[in-house]
């Protein structure tokens, strides 16, 4: 029987991992497709009409919708204000939804407006969907908790996408972790024990790349590229031969955790196969924290040596980090900042600390009687945590911002990117000549950066790179281009937060002025009063609108809580003017 399945990729906020705002100097409208649908449209049967939207490139319409059977949908948690908006207009079209990924298998018991969850792996969960789906009872929840061979997963299906809209391609070789750090969920949905696809098997979907006519990154997004090492140097072997044979068209980038930097022979594997960035775990310099959070991985040799080793081979490290851990010492703030600094890391992700549901930090805070909510995904835009935690919470936040304010001010952002170009090795990494949308990169960021406030440091980098890492100008480009992005998602961050304590201050100051114009009773101080508070409210409302959109996501409940106090204020003073006349 013949199906028409329409596989939605809700959007994105905006967020340090998106590059949103670096995306247009590359002529991008998204970093990366999704490729969990890509994966589960190659699994469904050929007889099946299928069609992808994805929402982070194009807007979804109601004929889009109307078009198909059922809308399939994956999201992580972060997308979940967009997934729910589909959802919506699903229903209005009376369209069932079927949906997976992240967000659904961590909640799936809270989602409303869902007809079919399809969870765990699809390997094991989908086939059982869809030999109901034909046979015209499809249940309400299909789960299995077992861990499937990869050496079935299909091809992803790259042709439903445009790949001229995105930055770089998605593959992936394995799943499961063999650490066990207590705050991570990846562990909780694969397994400890590393699954892989075969040598040949990845090569075919390297190869499905290529026939798309995409040239350009290519990102590995196993959650920890080197956990089975055996297999992995077996695939870094037949990916370097790949890449001699069609010249080199992918410079690759993966997540690994830090140990690398121990294994001599990967590393020179990774170099050969074309590797150029590597994004770790690295989460804090403090020892103690790492050995309570079980990132025992961590500890096996100095943090520091293990980046630098990893950067002298030609391999950029970028690097997660969390704030927020129930050992960290009140000086963490200032060590965060200069260990990333002495690192030379110039894209530090550092986020707070959120615990994700099903995560052993979540079932250690609910036992304590700490958890105080649901994350939202999004540990840089909502600044609070989601537990009670050890340290004051004002204090936790005051310095995640002081982190924030000092890495990404644009004097210790260039910084650490000339000290990582000093770093690696001369030669190109890339090994592929200049293009023509490089050069237009190039263009549209010397127009835009140069006569930016930061143009100063921005020439400095790339003048340095030009003279002494000619082979590299490319690379210092790409990091001023990160940086433009990295630059206005943190001043945002910090004008967000500014914008809604200084609403709590208002509401606070006005609160008894209101109460004694009240009483006063006189109807000037009444009348000049309310036209005050309107004012405010006015300027508020404009302040909310300049905002990005997930800036506006992160402070609409201190606006509205602010337009709430004041139009109860008017209302109020609007009563006592009127008394005032009668009387």
């Amino acid at each position: 029987m013949s199906k028409r399945i329409l596989l939605v990729h809700p959007e994105f906020p905006t967020t340090y991992w998106s590059f949103d705002h670096a995306l247009p100097f590359v002529g991008k409208k998204a970093s990366l497709p999704p490729l969990g649908l890509m994966t589960v449209a190659a699994m469904l049967p050929p007889a099946y009409e299928v069609r992808l939207v994805d929402l982070n490139v194009t807007a979804l319409s109601p004929a889009d919708v109307s078009w198909a059977d059922l809308v399939f949908l994956s999201a992580m948690i972060v997308q979940k204000e967009s997934f729910d908006e589909v959802t919506a207009l699903c229903r209005q079209l009376g369209k069932p939804v079927v949906a997976g990924g992240p967000y659904p298998i961590s909640m799936y018991g809270q989602i409303q407006g869902v007809d079919h969850f399809v969870l765990d792996e699809a390997e094991l969960t989908l086939p059982r969907f869809l030999e109901d789906l034909e046979k015209g009872r499809p249940g309400r929840v299909y789960r299995d908790e077992r861990k499937p061979d990869l050496s079935g997963t299909p091809v992803p299906r790259f042709d439903l996408i445009d790949v001229a809209a995105y930055d770089s391609m998605p593959l992936q070789y394995s799943r499961g972790c063999p650490y066990n750090c207590e705050f991570c969920d990846i562990i909780e949905m694969f397994g400890h024990v590393q699954r892989t696809k075969n040598p040949l098997q990845f090569l075919r979907e390297l190869d499905a790349v290529w026939a798309t006519g995409f040239r350009g990154g290519v990102f590995i997004v196993d959650d920890n590229f080197i956990g089975n090492r055996r297999k992995t140097r077996e695939l870094l072997r037949a990916v370097s031969g790949w890449q001699k044979e069609h010249g080199h068209p992918f410079p690759l980038s993966t997540e690994a955790s830090i140990d690398l930097a121990q294994d001599e022979e990967l590393l020179d594997l990774m170099v050969e196969a074309g590797f150029v960035m590597v994004f770790v775990g690295i989460e804090t310099p403090d020892e103690a924290t790492l050995a309570f959070t079980q990132k025992t991985q961590n500890l096996k040799a100095g943090i520091l040596a293990s980046v630098l080793k990893i950067q002298a081979r030609g391999i950029e490290v970028t690097g997660g980090f969390i704030v927020g851990f129930d050992t960290d010492a009140p000086d963490i703030y200032q060590r965060q900042i200069d260990f990333i600094q002495e690192a030379g890391i110039p894209i530090a992700m550092v986020g707070l600390l959120n615990a994700v549901p099903k995560t052993q930090l979540y079932k250690r805070l609910q036992g304590e009687g700490r958890l105080l909510a649901d994350t939202t995904g999004n540990n840089t835009h909502t600044l609070r945590l989601n537990f009670v935690p050890r340290r004051p919470e004002a204090e936790v936040v005051e310095g995640y911002k002081r982190v924030l304010a000092t890495l990404y001010s644009p004097a210790n952002y260039f910084r650490r990117c000339a000290t990582l170009l000093e770093r690696l090795p001369r030669r190109s990494r890339s090994g592929r000549p200049v293009s023509w949308s490089g050069i237009k990169a190039l263009l549209r960021s010397l127009v835009q950066q140069t006569f930016s406030p930061y143009g100063w440091h921005y020439l400095r980098l790339l003048a340095g790179a030009a003279l002494h890492r000619p082979a590299l100008f490319p690379d210092a480009v790409a990091y001023a281009i990160k940086g433009h992005h990295l630059f206005v998602i943190t001043e945002e961050i910090l004008k967000a937060d500014a914008f809604s304590r200084r609403l709590g201050d208002t509401r606070q100051s006005f609160q008894p002025q209101v109460a004694a114009a009240l009483d006063a009773g006189e109807a000037v101080a009444v009348a000049s009063l309310e036209r005050r508070i309107l004012r405010l409210l006015e300027q508020a409302q404009r302040e909310y609108q300049r905002f990005g959109r997930e800036a506006q996501v992160a402070v609409q409940e201190v606006l509205g809580e602010f337009a709430a106090a004041c139009a109860a204020w008017v209302r109020s003073l609007r009563l006592a003017r009127v008394r005032v006349r009668a009387g």
